[in-house]
Order: structure tokens, then sequence, then C-alpha cells
């Protein structure tokens, strides 16, 4: 699978997570029960807050659109990987790697804006309840989540761009799992100072600013908590922001890691990689679902409606 110096790269070989037959099997079985539930609890997520008139909320609006950007993030990443897990041949041509990373680059970045954009939300709804309605309005709202896309798409341009227009003419195997930036800027055949600066630009718009904006909205989401004189109402505030929190952890933590970071192993940076482009979005849902109570609400009147006469059983 070597290129020649003077031929440029068409295609690249992944070398994936392991060469080790027996893993792989193993890894083929966790990535496709962890893609199962991904698909089936965000699928679930989407459909609740469509049919579920109590969640026409602005909250669960953001919600919608997160569930959709990680079932896409999840859809560009693993299906492949499942195939290739199961293939001795694990080539994935020139045009392909760009789609990937392009992708790739787009949904992680909307998901980073939204995450911002959802902790803008619980900031209004916490900290100027009386002016949710008027401050949160559904132009608002969508003006937001349309801003969240556009950054996405506009981080994707530039960091593919930067990434791709390198010449590659010597090694094309690349060691992951999937077409990443950082993994590929190792195979370029020049200097890739520019790149990685460009990257990395990219990389303070789309994490630090939006982790930077969370921070301050939740510093003056806890100020205005901690004054609350009822205790109820401290904790229903902490437990509506309870899971967004978790999320940002989960996944602005392991993408600052790859991204704003001094270069790390390989090894390192694949077991990073798997638990943001494969973990997060499975756990998102989970948490979400598991911790609202909203969402338990809609999905026990779902469930009423479609299967009455089984649950009927249980009361």
């Amino acid at each position: 699978m070597k290129q020649t110096n003077q031929t440029q790269v068409t295609e690249f070989l992944l070398l994936g997570l392991s060469d080790d037959p027996h893993t792989q099997q193993l890894l083929f079985i966790l990535f496709l029960g962890i893609y199962l539930v991904t698909v089936l609890g965000n699928l679930l997520l989407i459909s609740l807050v469509q049919v579920d008139s109590l969640l026409h909320t602005p909250m669960y609006f953001f919600l919608w659109n997160l569930s959709l950007a990680d079932l896409c993030f999840s859809t560009n990443i693993i299906p492949q990987a499942l195939a290739h897990l199961l293939s001795r041949k694990k080539v994935i041509p020139l045009t392909r790697c760009t789609a990937q990373l392009l992708l790739f680059l787009i949904f992680g970045g909307t998901q980073c804006v939204l995450l911002a954009v959802m902790s803008y939300d619980r900031y209004v709804a916490i900290c100027n309840p009386l002016h949710y309605p008027s401050i949160m309005t559904w132009r608002v709202c969508a003006r937001l989540a349309a801003g969240s896309w556009t950054s996405g798409i506009l981080v994707s341009v530039v960091d593919t761009t930067f990434t791709l227009r390198l010449p590659y003419r010597g090694s094309n195997s690349i060691a992951h799992f999937f077409c990443e930036a950082p993994a590929l800027l190792t195979l370029a055949s020049t200097d890739t100072w520019t790149s990685e600066m460009a990257i990395f630009l990219m990389g303070v718009m789309i994490l630090l600013i939006p982790v930077s904006f969370i921070l301050l909205s939740y510093c003056r989401i806890i100020v205005t908590v901690v004054r609350m004189k009822s205790a109820v109402g401290r904790l229903k505030a902490f437990s509506t922001c309870g899971s967004h929190i978790m999320v940002v952890i989960l996944f602005y933590g392991s993408a600052v890691v790859t991204y704003m970071t001094p270069k790390s192993s390989k090894e390192q940076e694949k077991l990073v990689s798997v638990f943001y482009t494969v973990v997060t979005p499975m756990l998102n849902p989970l948490i979400y679902s598991l911790r609202n109570k909203d969402v338990k609400r809609a999905l026990r009147n779902v469930a009423t409606r479609n299967f009455p006469c089984r649950l009927g059983i249980f009361h």
C-alpha cells in the first residue's frame, strides 16, 4: 500500500485500533452495540420532542438539534469503522476521506456551539425567568440554531481545506480508524506549520470561545442559585443544568485534548477519539433522558398511547 514519492496519494490505509483479529471481533461487537444504542437513543429524543407539545420549548428545540448532530456525527464514523473491522482491506479513497473529514468537522463543530447556546438558554431561564419568553423567542432560537450549524460548516471548510491542500506523496497509512485532521497532517510531504496554525485558530474559535462562554454562563447561574432563598428552587435550578454540565465535560474535555494540547502518543490520540466520536454520542441521549423528568413523562405518554393494554397490567 505504499505510494512512490512522485505519486500523489489517491487512497489511504486506515490502520484502525488493532491488527489482532480477536481484538477486532470484540471491537466490532462493542462498536455495533454502542452504535445501535446511539441511533435508537437519539432517534427517540428527536421523535419525543417532535410529537410531544409540552416539549416544544427552546431548551428541547436545542436538544433536538444536538441529537440530530449526534446522530449524524456517529453515523459518519462508526459504520465505516465496523466495515473495516471485518475487512482485510482497510482502504478509504481520498474523495471519501475528504467527505468524512468535512462531515466530521461540521457535526462536531455544530455540537460545540450548540452546547454554548444551551448554556445561554439555561442562563436566561434561571437568571432572568420573567423575561425568558420575550428573550428566547422562536425567531431568536431559530437564528441561534442556524448560527450553530453555520459555524460548524465554516470551521469544517477551513480545517478541511488547510488539511487536504497539502501534498501527500509518501506513506498513505493513517494510524487511526477514521480520517481526522491531526492524523492526516503527519503524512503530509511538506511543512505543516501553516495548516496546524489555521486548525489551532479554528479550534480556539469553535472550542475555547464556547467553553469560555459556558463557564461564564454557569458562574452567573451559580451566583443566582446561591442567592435563592428556597431550597426547592435551588435544587430545581441545579437539576435542570446537571445534564448539560455532564455533556459539556464529556464532549469538550476529549475534544480539547485532541485539538488544543501538544501532540501525544498515537495510541492515546486514538483512545481519546474513540471516546468523543463513539461513546459520547451514545451517552448524550441517556444522560438527558435518565435525568430529565419531562423526557421521561413524554416517553411514558407515548408508551401509554401505543401500548395501553400492556401497560395497564402494571397499574
